[in-house]
């Protein structure tokens, strides 16, 4: 937020509904990119029955494409910063554009999954430019309108991804299925596009910013190989597997040894020797990954175990969808005086939304409800504070370089989470949807509960000023 700060004061603003055009495309670009992180998550049964592929095209659908975001979202705001952010961010909506058309399109489970990296690649282009876009066309003592709307709307993004899947692939639109949930980004995407290129400010951007483009080859190749080894793992743990994890454990071995050789890391070493930014790095990882989990093995048994379709399923998720906006918008009025307490009562509540849902585990109807509002009440109470307190004793010169790699790892623990978690759900399989389900609710309930020592760790509460990721 600095850096942004920054520009905000050197650059002189557009006029006011020129910036609030700029802010519109911003917010589409960035809707677009969060409905398809999300939206197979109820697709994806569905997809399998269509082209095959089984259990590990359902955790690859997921994984893959937070997988790319993740490895990608540092980088690709250095790249803006290098090569100039409206550039990246043209070429990063084009390119999803067109991922999103080989998606729509795609014959087979390999050609879908390469499609899905393709686009989460794209989208790690197009998403680390909003912010300095709008930190160059905003006043800085504006600039605070632009961004208190960016919670709300990526909010109800996340209520209607799921839901506006579901619906698609319930309509069968011209025979198609599954299909137009990507095509639709022909639509919504070609026109962000389009208003982009004509409303968007042209920037040099800066030679001599540095990428590092080794660290960010040895973090994809790393989180291939696990990712790998984890769902290959859930069909039998025999030498390819196991062969996959040692590989991508060696190569993120490499990776960590880079960071602190490299001139530009993508995660600066002084960061990782502040106690309270590692710890709640490693909170977020663990933390993420559970609930990331948590949301694919709800939506396999709302279809797999209880005979719902995509649209039935992605109504039943919209306890959980509200609870996350509803809490996110309350802990921001609370941070500032609540802090780290704010994430430990998250965690409380996604445990106790874990244990109403095993309780009910074999069981459906508006008895699920409460426990779907508490786990959701939980994610928004814990996820909308816990970066924001892992950031409060960072130098404010740090704080923009913290903050990119926070999300980045938000991402990769996302991709994880999906590929562990459904694994202890398709290995548990054979003895019922319900056992698997339980299994997979344990799984979370311990991730959690290793979360909640760390939290002690973090700094007391966030920092007066916020940061957002650029």
């Amino acid at each position: 937020m600095t850096q942004i700060l920054r520009n905000a004061i050197d650059t002189p603003p557009l006029p006011a509904r020129a910036r609030w055009a700029v802010l519109a495309v911003v917010l589409a670009a960035d809707v677009i990119d969060l409905l398809d992180a999300t939206i197979t998550n109820v697709a994806a049964p569905t997809i399998t029955r269509d082209l095959g592929g089984g259990a590990s095209l359902v955790q690859w659908l997921g994984a893959s494409y937070a997988l790319a975001l993740g490895v990608l979202l540092v980088p690709g705001g250095r790249l803006g910063d290098k090569y100039g952010r409206r550039r990246l961010f043209l070429t990063g909506l084009a390119g999803f554009v067109a991922a999103s058309l080989a998606c729509g399109l795609a014959p087979a489970p390999a050609f879908l999954v390469a499609a899905r990296l393709v686009q989460g690649a794209f989208g790690a282009l197009l998403v680390p430019q909003g912010f300095g876009i709008l930190g160059a066309t905003w006043p800085r003592e504006e600039i605070g309108k632009a961004f208190s709307l960016f919670g709300p709307v990526m909010g109800l993004s996340a209520v209607g991804g799921p839901i506006l899947a579901g619906f698609l692939v319930d309509a069968d639109l011209a025979g198609l299925g599954w299909r137009p949930m990507f095509l639709i980004n022909l639509l919504l995407g070609g026109t962000a596009l389009l208003a982009a290129a004509r409303l968007l400010p042209r920037d040099a951007g800066d030679p001599s910013v540095s990428v590092d483009g080794p660290g960010s080859a040895l973090l994809g190749g790393a989180m291939l190989g696990l990712l790998g080894g984890l769902i290959d793992g859930s069909a039998g743990w025999t030498a390819r597997p196991l062969a996959l994890l040692v590989l991508g454990l060696a190569l993120f071995a490499a990776f960590c040894h880079r960071q602190r050789t490299a001139a530009e890391p993508l995660i600066r070493p002084t960061l990782l020797r502040n106690r309270g930014f590692t710890s709640g790095l490693i909170l977020g990882v663990l933390a993420f990954a559970a609930v990331a989990g948590l949301l694919y093995v709800v939506s396999l048994h709302f279809q797999r175990g209880l005979g719902r379709s995509p649209a039935g399923t992605a109504l039943g998720l919209i306890p959980l969808s509200a609870g996350i906006v509803v809490a996110s918008i309350a802990c921001y009025r609370l941070i500032h005086a609540h802090g780290r307490r704010l994430v430990v009562a998250g965690l409380l509540l996604i445990l106790t939304g874990c244990g109403g849902l095993a309780l009910l585990s074999d069981r459906d109807g508006p008895l699920l409800l409460p426990p779907l509002l508490l786990v959701g009440l939980g994610m928004g109470a814990c996820f909308g504070t816990v970066y924001d307190v892992t950031i409060g004793d960072i130098a404010p010169e740090e704080a923009g370089s913290a903050s990119g790699a926070l999300n980045a790892v938000q991402q990769l623990a996302n991709s994880v989470g999906a590929a562990a978690v459904t694994t202890v759900y398709f290995k548990t399989a054979d003895g019922g949807e319900s056992h698997a389900l339980l299994a997979s609710l344990a799984a979370v309930a311990v991730t959690v509960l290793v979360c909640l020592p760390l939290v002690v760790l973090l700094p007391r509460r966030a920092p007066s000023h916020s940061v957002e990721a650029g």
